[in-house]
């Protein structure tokens, strides 16, 4: 017998039975939908979460005042380091060695009002250099500028949002809103940037730091934090040294602040979710196995069925191996055609999730759908090898009697 003729004798024997035939497959194809869109889902997060933190700019080191310590010791407790200062952003920005700009940062929640609206929104005490390292634009209006921080200039640039939420459909350049009963002159409205790491950008207030001072700190110079771009990804391990060598002498030779490197926790991000997405096509991979088990257990059934049948063709000839790849091959097409009834469930699957969430880059990558498909086949070949030899080992004069 040629491969086409196994390939017939196979699709012929499972048409006889196609409602046991469909159930059999099932198992395979809810296995091969479940990898391919669990991993599909992984991949999409991960793909999500790169996307966010590309949002917050490139080649970022964030500066936070208090030493986290991972070893085991105990914490430093609050108000036992230094502050972060505008004076130590503006230290890093002179003498930075591979450094292209640098953000001093204050953030606190805010009571903005207008008239009879008013709306608690988180408010960013910022220097121009935002802009540039966040790439935070307005939509109208004008940016923060130097001249605002150097004259301590009361005014604010609003979100589309949280300008919507004040102003309606009104204009809102050049009017005065209350900041935590400051009064400060809107001067711009920035460009629709959605949420990033769970920060509504649309829903914020932006005033120059030194104003974020006054507001949450009672003028006192301290930051938040002190975001840092470095001049390229080769020059990322240079600038953290040089901010470390120049924060530690201000600080009285102390470490007692913490440098967070943006492409050393994408790297953590990515091996994290390397292990997700193994973990889950593991756990998708049991539906595989579940699936291979009623194929065994069918082909177990069909050989017993067809044990006159098995007699007839040996006598006629048909070889032990004849029998046997017979039957291995009708197992493998049974668990192809439920591999890719699986393929097409989760394109599908893909499809409608990125309609629903179009956010959420979400598809089906070749890598698992190759891997699935396969592992199906797999699946077919190992589950159907014992009924195969049960059917070869079959004594065709008994077999003959059989009824």
């Amino acid at each position: 017998m040629g491969w086409i003729e196994y390939f017939n004798v196979a699709i012929e024997s499972i048409t006889q039975n196609r409602i046991r035939a469909f159930l059999t497959m099932v198992g395979v194809t809810i296995g091969v939908l479940s990898v391919v869109l669990l991993v599909a889902l992984g991949e999409g997060a991960q793909a999500y979460v790169s996307k966010e933190f590309a949002d917050l700019g490139t080649n970022l080191l964030i500066v936070t005042p208090g030493k986290q310590e991972t070893s085991g010791m105990m914490p430093i407790v609050a108000g036992s380091f230094r502050k972060l200062t505008y004076e130590n952003a503006k230290e890093i920005e002179r003498r930075g060695v591979g450094i292209k700009d640098v953000s001093p940062e204050v953030v606190g929640a805010g009571a903005i009002r207008y008239g009879n609206r008013e709306r608690n929104s988180m408010v960013f005490g910022v220097s121009p250099a935002i802009e540039r390292i966040r790439d935070i634009h307005v939509e109208r209006g004008r940016f923060i500028t130097e001249t605002d921080l150097d004259k301590n200039m009361k005014v604010c640039l609003l979100g589309a949002k949280l300008k919507d939420e004040l102003f309606g459909t009104n204009n809102a350049m050049y009017e005065k809103v209350s900041i935590n009963r400051s009064k400060h002159l809107v001067v711009g409205i920035l460009e629709p940037k959605g949420v990033t790491l769970g920060i509504d950008i649309d829903d914020i207030a932006v005033v120059p730091l030194l104003s974020a001072q006054q507001m949450f700190y009672g003028g006192e110079d301290e930051l938040y934090q002190i975001v840092i771009q470095a001049s390229s990804p080769d020059e990322t391990a240079a600038a953290t040294e040089s901010v470390r060598e120049i924060l530690t002498a201000a600080h009285d030779y102390t470490e007692d602040f913490t440098i967070i490197d943006q492409t050393t926790m994408l790297q953590t991000l990515d091996k994290i979710f390397i292990a997700l997405k193994v973990m889950l096509s593991g756990i998708a991979s049991i539906s595989l196995l579940v699936g291979g088990i009623g194929i065994m257990n069918i082909m177990l059934v069909s050989v017993r069925e067809r044990t006159r049948e098995v007699g007839i063709r040996k006598a006629v000839g048909a070889t032990r191996k004849d029998i046997g790849l017979q039957f291995v091959i009708e197992s493998i097409t049974l668990s192809c055609i439920g591999g890719v009834a699986g393929i097409l469930l989760a394109y599908g699957g893909t499809f409608v999730m990125g309609f629903f969430y179009p956010q959420f880059p979400i598809q089906a990558s070749m890598w698992s759908i190759v891997v699935a498909f396969g592992f199906s086949a797999t699946v077919g070949v190992f589950f159907g090898a014992y009924p195969a030899v049960k059917a070869a080992s079959v004594d065709p004069v008994e077999a003959l009697r059989y009824e």
